[in-house]
């Protein structure tokens, strides 16, 4: 196992090249998917990685509830500092444990209380839009069952009758995707290793850039969803506190929400003003883009590989350690 035990906890460096190259090369939701799943693999093979390391470090210290026979030399001696590493292993374990659990309870409190203040607000539905009298500007996607669309009176005064069908259409393509799946997964790979922040980032940014050209495609002009955009992000962050629900909390709480954070408002607008993204994953549409995915795919069949080399070698060793 050797020092190949702790490759994931810096392989997740080599997908930081495809992050931003993916904004620029693929179609949004392509790049979503992509990140999504490549930050994912990463985070837990850097979690596996730390609780092997925790077993072995654990193992060494004096009244461990493990067997005797997880401290034989043959098991001390798979893993380098093993007592250093095991140590250090367990505490930076319970953070990413507890980052990740708080992250998931914070979502959910965060759509419960949501939900509820657009149960108490007074409202104008029709069909899954939410109106909501308030003389600040907002709009979000409240993702539940059924999934809400929640636009203030003030924001649909903003804009005209196909820049209000643009935004609607925009929040109701991140329910009908299921963005905030995508920006939760996102969030808790992060938590689990800090390199994965800026995928992070550019899950945020796709996720919004995919809703984009939803929209777009349901409006027909492109045109129309970029003066959308613009005008839309203008009067919201005039009004810093506008927004009463999901939104509103999430941005609170520091965590992203669909519609909560429109992102690079000018890079969203200029891609809207160009052509229509390609589809393709493959071939890349640049040698630059080639590179990132080759380097990207390389460090993440790495890491994958090095976490379950490392697993199935402990398990060889405690297993011949413990004489089962």
């Amino acid at each position: 196992m050797g020092v190949f035990v702790y490759l994931p906890l810096v392989l997740p460096l080599t997908a930081l090249p495809i992050a931003r190259l993916a904004e620029q090369h693929l179609h949004p939701r392509s790049a979503t998917r992509l990140l999504a799943v490549v930050g994912t693999l990463l985070a837990l093979c850097s979690t596996l990685c730390l609780a092997l390391l925790m077993v072995v470090g654990t193992a060494q210290l004096p009244g461990n509830p493990l067997p005797d026979s997880w401290s034989d030399p043959q098991v001390r001696n798979a893993v380098p500092y093993e007592v250093k590493a095991g140590i250090v292993a367990i505490g930076v374990l319970a953070a990413v444990l507890g980052a990740c659990g708080w992250t998931v309870y914070r979502h959910v409190r965060l759509r419960v209380r949501a939900g509820r203040a657009l149960s108490a607000a007074p409202s104008v539905l029709s069909g899954d839009v939410a109106v909501l009298p308030d003389p600040e500007p907002y709009a979000y996607a409240l993702p539940g069952n059924p999934g809400r669309v929640v636009v203030s009176t003030a924001m649909t005064q903003c804009l005209d009758a196909r820049e209000r069908r643009a935004l609607i259409a925009h929040e109701r393509a991140h329910l009908a995707a299921r963005h905030h799946r995508y920006l939760l997964a996102a969030q808790l790979a992060a938590r689990a290793n800090p390199f994965l922040l800026p995928l992070r980032t550019a899950v945020a940014f796709s996720t919004e850039r995919w809703a984009d050209e939803e929209a777009a495609r349901a409006v027909g002009d492109r045109r129309v969803v970029a003066v959308a955009v613009g005008k839309a992000a203008l009067f919201s962050h005039r009004a810093p506190d506008a927004s009463v629900g999901f939104a509103a909390f999430a941005a609170a709480a520091g965590a992203a929400a669909p519609g909560s954070a429109a992102g690079p408002i000018p890079r969203r607008v200029a891609a809207l003003l160009a052509p229509v993204p390609p589809t393709r994953l493959w071939p890349p549409s640049s040698a630059h883009a080639a590179l990132a995915a080759l380097v990207a795919a390389a460090g993440t069949a790495v890491s994958a590989l090095s976490s379950l080399n490392a697993a199935v070698t402990l398990v060889q060793i405690l297993h011949a350690a413990t004489l089962l």
